[in-house]
């Protein structure tokens, strides 16, 4: 009896899971009124999830800054660049959110900070869970590149480029082996 009062007192923790390949984060934007398009590979991230139990939930994303790419030449060395990325001085940006809100069904928000050039600010994101043998985890959301001072004095004229960019993750989870104690 003793022992089952102890299972039952024991505290429920998230699920565990490994990014598995076909994984993707990608970026949209627009300049000169031409829309584009881009992905970070070698984007890593860890997420700790049961729907259930949203208070044990945790999402940890890394990016590699210079990994950014739009496929066009011109578009990415402006890109890395100090002008906007930075990425010699700012080698990763890094998401973060322990705390998740249930918007019913599988969507939910996830409330994180985002690290970008040496700024750190709150950013939400709109997550969407699609539990089975392999889950799916898609966030989206969109981000104003001057809050983070991506684009500097010279891009801050925002006709040319519009101030945000919207920024798509989807995972797709191979479940852990693991779990928390």
């Amino acid at each position: 009896l003793f022992s089952a009062l102890l299972l039952m007192a024991a505290p429920v923790h998230s699920a565990n899971y490994v990014q598995a390949p076909g994984s993707s984060l990608v970026f949209a934007g627009t300049y000169q009124g031409a829309v584009f398009t881009g992905r970070f590979p070698g984007f890593a991230t860890t997420l700790s999830f049961d729907p259930q139990h949203l208070s044990t939930a945790s999402l940890d994303v890394r990016i590699p800054m210079a990994t950014a790419t739009t496929a066009n030449a011109d578009y990415d060395a402006q890109m890395r660049g100090d002008a906007f990325l930075d990425s010699s001085r700012f080698a990763q940006a890094h998401y973060t959110a322990t705390r998740f809100r249930s918007l019913g069904g599988n969507r939910f928000i996830a409330d994180g900070t985002l690290s970008l050039p040496g700024m750190t600010k709150p950013v939400a994101l709109t997550c969407t869970w699609a539990p089975g043998v392999h889950p799916v985890f898609t966030v989206k959301a969109t981000v104003k590149r001057q809050d983070f001072g991506v684009g500097g004095v010279d891009w801050a004229y925002t006709v040319s480029m519009p101030d945000c960019t919207a920024v798509s993750h989807t995972v797709v989870w191979c479940p852990g082996t693991d779990r928390y104690p």
